[in-house]
């Protein structure tokens, strides 16, 4: 019984320590901070870019600029253009497939930001 509840004892352990760190190492989100300072787009402008050469995403009301990342994503080009110039947040969310990407993932965004998506 000693031994179920020290290993029961250091995996829960375990688990606070991992959730500190990936506490630690994403970026805090600063909602509504930056986004004043961003340009507005419509849906009709991330259209325009529906191509790997320029690869506009719209995902939860902002948009981001994925071209420079395309080839650094582990999966094939393909799977990233079929979301190219349209509102994503599907795809981040489901990856087509029902799991969510991680919150890593989603914190790699943030550097591909290019504006806030409008109202429509």
């Amino acid at each position: 019984m000693k031994k179920i509840t020290f290993a029961a004892f250091i995996a829960f352990c375990a688990s606070i320590i991992t959730l500190l760190a990936v506490d630690a190492l994403t970026p805090a989100s600063h909602a509504g901070e930056a986004n004043d300072e961003l340009p507005v787009f419509t849906l009709a402008e991330v259209a325009e870019h529906d191509t790997l050469d320029s690869c506009w995403m719209a995902i939860r009301g902002k948009v981001y600029d994925f071209t420079d990342y395309i080839p650094e994503h582990p999966t094939p080009p393909a799977i990233m253009e079929a979301w190219c110039g349209r509102e994503a947040t599907e795809g981040m969310e489901t990856k087509g497939y029902g799991r969510d990407h991680t919150p890593a993932a989603w914190a790699m965004m943030e550097p591909y930001l290019i504006g806030i998506l409008a109202e429509e």
